[in-house]
């Protein structure tokens, strides 16, 4: 039965349908129906979804914070532990085996039985976020390690309600935004299990576990007298197919991250999978965001499953609020794709006021908690954040910001008072950042002049000069320009040349200008060199970028 047939009988009668013996056959071919999808304007294309609109309050908001948090976590050895972990030699499968064993013996499974969150606290997380100057919070739904961090109905065995914490962890955050009155969001990276989990296949090629398979390759079967009796881990690590092409060298995956250069590619059934996981998601949690790891969308080009999610997405959105008040996230975009979607920058930052809104994500140290990052007081400073959200607010963007979570569900003393020393200057100098717009340029200094060059998703970040008292950055709210200085300035004045006399920029009279954290009104002088402004002899607190007010 083809799927005209099949939608052509249900319309003749669901329950003689339900009641067929070949429902559960024909529900399986045809998974896609599972999951109630809204109907709209919007249509599972490119083209149909090129009329998308970014709405006002993310574009107002500016700055979030994520909780890009998972059994990854609770090894505290940073970022993909859960692929690195099988491949033999590196520094995490050297870590895996003194802590846990050989991963042929305690693999990935294994460390999600072990981690427990116990110290979890998502209202003071979420409301200390809000503190810092937060306006959306977004939480990690799953990772590339395929284990959802909700109440999956679609993933239903290998989820933190039924393994691990054996709690919601995405009702507990969402429910922690709603009471701080944050817009909600969720991360989702899991399309990409498929080929990110083939080390988990393979084995060690030397010493005294030559030869014995990883536990990528286990059934339900094997499962007899386990802690994970009854349970399928193929369900969890769907290795049940060849190796990619040049599995073996582990930055291969990211080319093949759109499917292509020799990736083995997913089934309809994975694929399906994934869809309705994803559709349950938005269903039952109704976020504001939904951030999507992939090129484009997920699964693209191989399948449209990620297009008919943003179609859903955006369709529900205007059934349930009455306009479209959702928003989604993809990277390496083209410019049209930036049209039907936001698009993100990963650890790095456009060098110029981007047509779309945009956004950039990053993290104060490693996605995954790594301990040796707090060991070495390898955090990001309250000062590069705060430069990295003055720069991207004034090409149009917003910043999303991770902040690591250890595996028991806190964040280590060094973070939280980087969280806290960005809460002190954004109570001060807010207005310079919410409900902003793009001036006509974005600033003026050297720091753009060295400025690094995109690469893949994003990966400029802290590859230019670094930000100082010579570099400005502009902003516009109504009638009023703000510009951020990005320093104190030693000489006790700032030039701004962009706003000489006269200038093309702003050929209007300046009668104020004003220090935004203090309100205090300050000296200057305009002549044809530029914007003179004088600064009071005591400077602020936080007083590494100071915006001003002009009028």
């Amino acid at each position: 039965m083809n799927r005209r047939k099949l939608l052509q009988s249900m319309a003749i009668g669901i329950p003689g349908l339900l009641l067929s013996k070949n429902f559960a056959a024909l529900a399986h071919e045809f998974p896609e129906i599972s999951e109630e999808v809204s109907s709209g304007p919007f249509k599972p294309t490119w083209e149909s979804l090129q009329s998308y609109q970014t709405p006002e309050w993310f574009r107002d908001a500016k700055f979030g914070i994520w909780a890009h948090w998972g059994p990854q976590c609770q090894p505290e050895a940073g970022d993909w532990y859960a692929r690195e972990m099988y491949i033999e030699g590196s520094h995490k499968y050297k870590f895996h085996l003194e802590k846990y064993g050989h991963p042929s013996e305690f693999g990935f499974k294994d460390v999600i039985h072990s981690w427990k969150a116990e110290k979890w606290d998502p209202e003071a997380l979420v409301s200390l976020y809000k503190n810092a100057g937060a306006r959306y919070f977004m939480a990690l739904a799953n990772h590339h390690d395929n284990f959802d961090l909700y109440d999956s109905k679609y993933q239903k065995n290998w989820n933190a309600l039924k393994i691990g914490p054996k709690k919601d962890l995405i009702a507990g955050w969402a429910a922690a935004a709603k009471k701080n009155g944050l817009f909600f969001g969720v991360s989702v990276h899991a399309a990409h299990a498929w080929s990110w989990y083939e080390a988990a296949q393979r084995s060690d090629k030397s010493g005294k576990y030559a030869g014995i398979s990883y536990d990528g390759k286990l059934t339900k079967a094997d499962g007899r007298g386990k802690w994970w009796s009854g349970l399928d881990p193929q369900e969890l690590y769907a290795q049940n197919h060849p190796l990619s092409e040049n599995s073996l060298d582990n930055g291969a995956i990211s080319r093949q991250w759109d499917w292509g250069n020799g990736a083995n590619r997913p089934t309809k059934a994975y694929i399906e999978k994934f869809y309705n996981r994803t559709i349950n998601l938005i269903n039952k949690y109704h976020p504001d965001l939904v951030y999507f790891d992939d090129s484009q969308l997920p699964l693209w080009p191989v399948s449209d499953a990620g297009l008919r999610i943003a179609a859903h997405l955006y369709n529900k959105s205007i059934k349930e609020k009455g306009k479209l008040n959702a928003v989604i996230t993809g990277k390496i975009l083209d410019e049209n794709q930036r049209k039907a979607m936001v698009w993100d920058i990963e650890r790095g930052q456009s060098n110029a006021i981007e047509p779309q809104p945009w956004q950039t994500d990053t993290c104060i140290g490693n996605w995954h908690y790594d301990r040796s990052v707090y060991t070495r007081k390898g955090y990001k400073t309250a000062k590069t954040v705060i430069h990295t959200l003055v720069d991207v607010v004034s090409k149009n963007g917003n910043l999303m910001l991770n902040i690591p979570v250890r595996g028991d569900g806190t964040i280590d003393e060094l973070e939280r008072q980087v969280v806290e020393e960005i809460g002190v200057w954004m109570k001060a100098n807010g207005e310079s950042i919410y409900g902003t717009r793009p001036w006509k340029i974005f600033g003026e200094g050297p720091a753009q002049q060295g400025a690094a060059k995109l690469s893949e998703q994003g990966f400029n970040e802290g590859k230019g000069k670094p930000f100082t008292e010579a570099d400005i950055r502009f902003a516009v709210k109504g009638e009023q320009l703000f510009a951020t200085v990005m320093g104190w300035p030693a000489s006790g004045s700032a030039l701004i040349t962009s706003l000489k006399e006269n200038s093309n920029y702003y050929p209007g009279q300046i009668n104020k200008v004003e220090l935004v954290s203090t309100g205090q009104q300050l000296k200057f002088e305009r002549n044809a060199a530029g914007l003179k402004v004088y600064f009071p002899e005591q400077a602020p607190e936080a007083a590494y970028a100071n915006a001003l007010r002009l009028s």
